[in-house]
Formats: C-alpha cells, structure tokens, sequence
C-alpha cells in the first residue's frame, strides 16, 4: 500500500472515495441523492449511482430487458446531472440478479465502495427489504447509511 507522502497526495487519496447509491425501477430516494451528494462534495469522492435490476429465473441474467432499462436510465441522467450540478464527480453502474439483493451483492463483490448510502422503503415490495437492509449492515464491509422514510 502506498503512503501518502505530502498534502497534495493526501488530497489525491482522499478524492479517491466511491459512494454507491443503489436504486430499483421504483425509484431514488431524493433524500438519499442529497446526503451522497454532500458527502461526496465534502470528501471529494466520486458518486456511483447503481441501478438495480431484477432479472426473472426464467431468463438468463444477460438477457435484455428495455422495460427496466427505459426507466432506470432516465434515473441515472437525473442523477449524473444533479451530481454535476453539485460538482460531483459520477461513475454509473447496472447490476442485475435474481433479487434486488443479488444485483447489490454482485456489485459490491465486483467492487469495493467506502460507503453505502441508501433509503428505507415505507411500502413492501418497494425496493430493498427490511431482511435485505439488515444483510447490508451486517455483511458489506463499507460505511452504510440508510435514510428511512419520509414521515408522512
């Protein structure tokens, strides 16, 4: 591992942070974009927008599926140009699986991330589970934050 050896380096490794915001057809929490958008902005860390998409057993997992792309993409434009309003740097990303929970799992084996920041859903089968959010905190070895629900 290379240390540091002066501030400017320090700088460089420490705008090299990722922060994924994982997200399902459902939606993004704007909530959520927020807080990843001010702490990507305060440690200069890159943005990674996640659009998670659930594949049916009866499919391969590369088959292609527009329904959910033609809603996810839109998402991840919304996303990129807020996060470039806000000075953020972004690197998008699609992971598919069987559950919204195996396309995160997948990704976060794929890559390492410094933190999670994700929104509890109020409505069941909105998004990742409770069961889900609770593997999250236990097994994924990155900072997780999640925002629950607006209160109404």
């Amino acid at each position: 591992m290379k240390i540091p050896r002066n501030r400017s380096e320090q700088a460089q490794t420490a705008a090299q942070g990722r922060i994924l915001i994982p997200f399902t057809a459902q939606g993004l929490s704007q909530r959520a974009l927020d807080a990843a958008l001010r702490l990507a902005r305060a440690e200069r860390a890159t943005v990674v927008p996640a659009f998670l998409v659930r594949v049916p057993r009866t499919l391969p997992l590369d088959s292609p599926l527009p329904a959910a792309c033609s809603v996810g993409m839109p998402l991840q434009e919304v996303i990129e140009q807020q996060a470039g309003a806000a000075g953020v740097a972004v690197d998008a990303r699609v992971s598919r699986g069987r559950t919204y929970r195996d396309a995160l799992g997948r990704l976060l084996a794929q890559e390492p991330f410094e933190r999670v920041v994700i929104a509890a859903t109020g409505e069941p089968g909105n998004g990742l589970a409770e069961h889900d959010l609770a593997w999250l905190l236990s097994e994924v070895p990155a900072e997780v934050l999640i925002l629950r629900p607006a209160l109404g």
